[in-house]
């Protein structure tokens, strides 16, 4: 039934073409356009393209059309909770894995235009302090500066005396200072004569020195003292020459520091000659450097 239908419905398709086909003639068909000829094609297609629209599903069998067998658009689904990709060697091999590829997208293609600088932002806080770095290369030699102003004159102290005894002196009973009664140098009168003691103003070190000359047969024992302590000793023994005897030494004083000749009795007579014609006994000293140099 369904079979006629078609059929009946291809017979009446085939007499509209024909219908179709016979309206244009050789002689119309030269005298129309080009344009023409275009909308008449159009026009002929038109009922064929509507009946092939208007026929049912089951008519399409009944025409004759060649079938193709049925083929497989898309893989299937195996084995279904396997993930991961696999491909089918052939009907008798089994599924294989195939390869996993990692997709990956070039950031640089998706980079768009460099935008405007946005507002500074606030300053951070100040971080801790680094280690110091190695020293670096020394720098050229600067310009030479100018002149300064002159400067004050330097303030040099001086101290210095020099003393002498033109009269020979014996030993007493007991330890006794050696006095003086003659000054060849005395700054700022810091040497007492009678006493025969030096007071230091001036702290430093100083050079002392001290001469004298024997007497024949008789011993001469002396100490250089500094305030109440023995720091030099000049010594003879007692012999039928008379001969000069000298003592030397460097001592730092400090301010008020007392520096004298203290003559010491023993058992034998002590004694220093002298005689007023000449100079035989003298005691000089000097400041060689301040407290305020060293």
């Amino acid at each position: 039934m369904a079979q006629g239908e078609a059929t009946g419905a291809w017979g009446r398709h085939e007499r509209a073409l024909s219908q179709a086909a016979g309206a244009v003639t050789p002689e119309t068909a030269r005298q129309t356009a080009a344009p023409d000829r275009e909308m008449t094609l159009a026009q002929m297609a038109a009922p064929a393209l509507l009946l092939l629209l208007v026929l049912p599903a089951g008519a399409w069998p009944g025409l004759g059309l060649p079938r193709r067998p049925c083929v497989h658009c898309c893989r299937p689904a195996w084995p279904p909770a396997a993930p991961g990709s696999f491909a089918h060697r052939s009907d008798g091999d089994e599924w294989v894995r195939l390869p996993r590829v990692q997709p990956t997208i070039n950031i640089s293609i998706l980079k768009g235009e460099k935008g405007e600088a946005g507002v500074r932002g606030r300053s951070g806080r100040s971080g801790k302090e680094g280690p110091p770095g190695s020293q670096g290369l020394q720098g050229r030699k600067g310009q030479k500066g100018q002149v300064g102003p002159p400067g004050t004159p330097c303030q040099r102290a001086y101290a210095a005396f020099s003393v002498g005894r033109r009269e020979g002196l014996h030993s007493s009973d007991a330890l006794q200072a050696v006095p003086f009664d003659t000054e060849l140098v005395n700054l700022d009168g810091a040497f007492d004569l009678a006493s025969g003691r030096f007071l230091c103003t001036v702290p430093g070190v100083y050079f002392l020195s001290l001469n004298v000359h024997t007497w024949n047969y008789k011993e001469t024992y002396l100490h250089i003292m500094c305030n109440r302590q023995a720091t030099a000793v000049l010594y003879a023994q007692p012999s039928e020459r008379s001969v000069m005897q000298t003592q030397s030494l460097l001592l730092s004083l400090a301010t008020g520091d007392t520096v004298w000749v203290r003559m010491f009795q023993r058992d034998r007579d002590n004694a220093i000659y002298g005689e007023h014609g000449d100079l035989y006994i003298t005691f000089s000293g000097h400041l060689v450097k301040p407290d305020a140099e060293l």
